[in-house]
């Protein structure tokens, strides 16, 4: 079990620009809204909700704001059947059964252990009792929220609203200090406005054609000016074809990586160069046959950056 000391020491940030600023610092390139929107989160302690599809870059932000603000990271992946002792908390049983163990060989005193069978000394803590019980704030990612069940959905709304966990034997464990929870979600089903209710919301969406390429240049420096340029141009045109995965963000970073790992200083003008590294940009077996030399070949032939004066850049 993890300790519950921050790994960190913790930053305190006074404007939404000074948290940009940090963020940008910890290698995420967000927007005004998004860092008000955190700055948001921070001041007024509520949990904050992001929305969109997948790939646009909404778990990272939590790992982001975790080292810009020097706290510790505590994350909880939601998938159907999530249950309390996945998520929350659930009795050392193996522990516990040592313990009647030796009670009955008569080395504990059956009475004391009687006491003490259910206290925290044989408490499981999981991420979501971990965050409330950390004497340093935390991050508390949430992720995917939309795959978890409407009853565990349900039961978040007390740890949201209050920052305290009910445990039947032990009652209820309020927070030692309040956590920055981030829940994302992809839109798979919707969530209960109780839900809505307590969090702030933001829609993330893919980014324009310049916030791309600025992620791009932060985050692969080495890569030629002209690399970037076309290769993000490119993964724009490509998410407005007809894909069953539309390639995010950490697709476009790994294909700029490979490219410029082949030595390629811009986009070479022959599909064939490129087919090999598709397998960086495109995740389906049907969006990869779809790909083939010709299809590539007339989106190569699309704008090839952002010098291009046919193709609009949209403000940062």
């Amino acid at each position: 079990m993890l300790d519950n000391r921050a790994r960190n020491t913790c930053v305190a940030v006074t404007t939404s620009s000074e948290l940009r600023e940090r963020l940008f610092n910890a290698g995420y390139v967000a927007d005004e809204d998004l860092a008000d929107l955190l700055w948001m989160g921070l001041t007024l302690e509520r949990p904050i909700l992001i929305e969109g599809a997948a790939g646009v870059g909404k778990t990272a932000i939590a790992g982001a704001s975790a080292r810009a603000l020097g706290r510790r990271l505590l994350r909880l992946q939601c998938y159907e059947g999530l249950d309390l002792s996945q998520s929350v908390y659930e009795w050392n049983y193996s522990r516990q059964l040592l313990e009647i163990r030796l009670a009955e060989a008569g080395q504990i005193e059956s009475a004391a252990l009687r006491e003490n069978l259910f206290t925290e000394r044989f408490l499981l803590e999981r991420p979501l009792l971990q965050a409330i019980r950390c004497t340093e704030p935390c991050i508390l990612l949430i992720d995917e929220i939309d795959r978890a069940d409407e009853a565990f959905e349900a039961f978040l709304l007390e740890m949201l609203s209050e920052y305290q966990v009910t445990v039947p034997e032990l009652g209820t464990l309020v927070a030692l200090s309040k956590p920055l929870v981030v829940l994302t979600s992809n839109g798979t089903r919707d969530l209960s406005d109780a839900l809505r209710r307590r969090c702030l919301f933001h829609y993330l969406d893919f980014p324009s054609l310049a916030r791309e390429m600025q992620i791009v240049r932060t985050l692969v420096p080495d890569a030629g000016a002209r690399l970037v340029e076309e290769a993000v141009a490119f993964v724009q045109r490509l998410r407005r074809e007809d894909l069953e995965k539309t390639p995010g963000i950490a697709e476009t970073l790994d294909w700029v990586r490979v490219l410029f790992g082949l030595g390629h200083a811009e986009l070479p003008a022959d599909p064939r160069l490129l087919m090999p590294t598709l397998a960086a940009l495109v995740k389906t077996r049907n969006d990869r046959w779809q790909l083939t030399a010709e299809r590539l070949g007339k989106l190569l032939d699309g704008p090839r950056s952002a010098q291009d004066p046919s193709v609009a850049v949209p403000p940062a």
